[in-house]
């Protein structure tokens, strides 16, 4: 195309020269003709131009360039043939974006798109259910004043989304919705809603059942665990065939009773989101109460149990709920350690919050078993397990006290090399002196 125009444009400067250069042989004017041939040409080159400024500053989408002869009547075809190309193109591209829109619009799921800010730019019918946004007006809003559960502001600013976050429905507090968030494209955000009602109630059916039983066996358990420790009590007026099994009774009455209390404290961490005594608290000397009662716990195994103490910060939190998450992290160190292993406590801060780290020389843990270990019974050995006296609930009420005072729990471990524990927990949690 550009070498026909190209020799278009010579073809017409030459047509024109020799045209100037006849009338200026027959009026015996060369310059002159000359130079008003090329006067005309230049106006008429204006003129054109002229036309497609105006054209490009006023026309409408659909709207044809203006008709041309020669040199521009090219460009102006050439451009007609691009504007007929972008429409097919816009064409099919609304074509994919309407029937993205009417595929998201049927799903029971919301989808909401949100700027880098935040700010709504999208969302389906299911959003306007679910969440109560409304088309048009809150476009452009930010999400965090639609949604305003102090839970969703937090998982939003913190921007560790790799597990979604359950609140109650804004618009109704019966209906509890799941939240997903992803990053896309320029750093712009993909929210994702699901309404999870009946797996909620479910669930807290679940947590009521193991409440209410653990509450109604720790009366009778009792009981029992009385007796037995009476009888034991008096054990010269028992046959003496009987004294084994009593004392295996009394054990295994023991190890109900604390299977019990473990259930019983996990109910209670479910029950609400936040600690109900927030208070500060010193972890330097909760951790060195948390370390004598390593070392009585060792006894006679020659453990090596040392506590780091970086700084002087403290939690805002439950000091027995941290209490019961630390000392279960340290007391299965020493549990699974081997005698004359060493057991590192250490706890610092810095400017990503504050950390805790307990760090053993045990047998290890195999990768497979790390994303499972705080579920509820889950146990790596059952067998080391039940010679170590453990419920396999020990981590699980770690997580949730973590999760209840804004904290994470990494897990790194190697096969006979030992395993480390980490709770993180986010500057807001932490005062510093």
């Amino acid at each position: 195309m550009n070498q026909n125009w190209h020799g278009t444009l010579i073809r017409h400067v030459l047509l024109l020269i020799t045209a100037c250069l006849v009338i200026g042989l027959i009026s015996g004017y060369y310059g002159w003709s000359l130079a008003a041939g090329l006067g005309i040409y230049l106006a008429w080159t204006l003129k054109q131009l002229l036309r497609m400024h105006e054209w490009l500053r006023q026309h409408k989408p659909d709207e044809p360039p203006p008709d041309g002869y020669g040199l521009w009547g090219e460009v102006f075809d050439s451009i007609y043939h691009l504007q007929r190309r972008d429409q097919r193109v816009r064409g099919r591209l609304q074509a994919v974006i309407d029937r993205v829109q009417e595929s998201t619009a049927a799903l029971r799921d919301a989808v909401i798109m949100l700027d880098s800010d935040g700010n709504l730019e999208w969302w389906n019918r299911a959003a306007e259910t679910l969440l109560g946004l409304k088309t048009p007006q809150d476009s452009g809003q930010p999400v965090t004043n639609l949604v305003r559960h102090p839970r969703f502001k937090e998982y939003f600013e913190l921007e560790n989304y790799i597990e979604p976050l359950e609140i109650p429905s804004p618009i109704n507090d019966r209906i509890r919705v799941q939240l997903l968030l992803t990053r896309y494209g320029n750093n712009e955000h993909l929210m994702l809603v699901r309404d999870v009602t009946r797996i909620h109630q479910l669930e807290q059916m679940r947590k009521d059942f193991i409440a209410n039983v653990s509450h109604e066996l720790r009366t009778p358990l009792t009981v029992i665990c009385g007796y037995l420790e009476t009888l034991l009590d008096n054990v010269e007026g028992v046959n003496p065939r009987w004294v084994r099994a009593l004392q295996q009774m009394q054990q295994q009455g023991g190890r109900m009773q604390t299977l019990l209390n473990d259930l019983l404290l996990l109910a209670k961490l479910e029950a609400t989101d936040y600690p109900s005594d927030n208070q500060p608290v010193a972890v330097s000397s909760l951790l060195q109460s948390i370390k004598n009662d390593a070392q009585e716990l060792s006894g006679q195994r020659n453990q090596e149990i040392t506590l780091e103490v970086e700084g002087s910060a403290s939690l805002k939190g439950s000091e027995p709920e941290l209490r019961s998450a630390f000392s279960n992290l340290v007391f299965n160190a020493v549990k699974y350690t081997q005698a004359d292993g060493k057991i590192q406590v250490r706890w610092w801060s810095d400017e990503r919050g504050a950390h805790l780290s307990v760090t053993d020389s045990g047998p290890g843990i195999e990768s497979k078993h790390i994303p499972r270990l705080t579920e509820r019974f889950y146990r790596v050995d059952s067998s080391r397990a039940s010679n170590t006296g453990g419920t396999g609930l020990g981590l699980a009420i770690v997580k949730h006290v973590l999760l209840r005072h804004r904290g994470t729990l990494d897990i790194n471990s190697v096969v006979g090399k030992g395993s480390t524990f980490t709770c993180h927990f986010a500057p807001s949690q932490v005062i510093n002196p």
